[in-house]
């Protein structure tokens, strides 16, 4: 036997002691990690399955309670959307509680579809984006059923500049100061909306007819005076 197969022979016999004693010192431990990134595997890909199956069924069930309010349908839309509230998944209840609030507003149920808008803006839980469309959709039903102050304590943190919806809320609070006899306020927020190069252009174009009825009536008019040029 020559030297250097000698050399070989040792050394690969000193591997295998060395795998031996390895493997009887962190065997287990080595079993155990390869079994629990199985079991963490199939878990995950099970855990996917299910959420995915729970989102679908959820999709479909707000897709059903949709076609049931388009189809004029509205009491079994609202019990459809009033079970999607209480067992739907991601997303979809949050969803389903403010289209039964719009529900409740087209058919006249102003205090209710405010009441409804009104706790999921006060839901911590919700996007900030949703909760700030909840406060929206509140005002603007607050226009024709509140007042000035009603209006103002839901969307005047949202006319600031840079918030995407300042627009709209800055209207709903002009709309409410105009109905108030609060011309000048509402020449002010109207004049911010025209004056806006973002602001949407239907929203432009009612701004600056506002703006217009606002100064035939005068600053120091009164709100009668506006809606009789407006009726005319």
């Amino acid at each position: 036997m020559s030297d250097d197969q000698f050399i070989r022979e040792v050394n690969e016999e000193f591997r295998k002691d060395q795998a031996r004693l390895l493997w009887e010192r962190w065997g287990v431990w080595i079993i155990g990690a390869a079994a629990a990134i199985i079991i963490a595997t199939a878990a995950w890909v099970g855990w996917n399955y299910w959420t995915d199956l729970r989102a679908k069924r959820s999709g479909d069930a707000f897709s059903d309670a949709l076609a049931l309010a388009n189809s004029g349908e509205e009491e079994s839309a609202l019990a459809a959307f009033g079970e999607l509230e209480q067992n739907g998944f991601g997303d979809y209840p949050l969803l389903a509680r403010m289209r039964a609030a719009t529900i409740l507003a087209e058919r006249g149920d102003a205090d209710e579809a405010v009441s409804e808008f009104d706790a999921v803006a006060a839901d911590r839980s919700a996007p900030g984006a949703i909760r700030d469309m909840a406060r929206l959709r509140a005002a603007l039903l607050l226009v024709d059923h509140g007042s000035y102050a009603d209006v103002a304590s839901r969307v005047e943190p949202l006319t600031a500049e840079g918030n995407a919806l300042r627009h709209s809320a800055r209207e709903a609070l002009g709309l409410a100061a105009w109905k108030e006899g609060r011309l000048e306020d509402a020449g002010t927020l109207f004049g911010q909306i025209y004056d806006d190069d973002q602001a949407p252009a239907n929203i432009r174009q009612r701004a600056n007819l506002m703006s217009e009825l606002i100064r035939g009536a005068g600053a120091g008019g009164d709100a009668e005076a506006a809606t009789e040029q407006s009726d005319g």
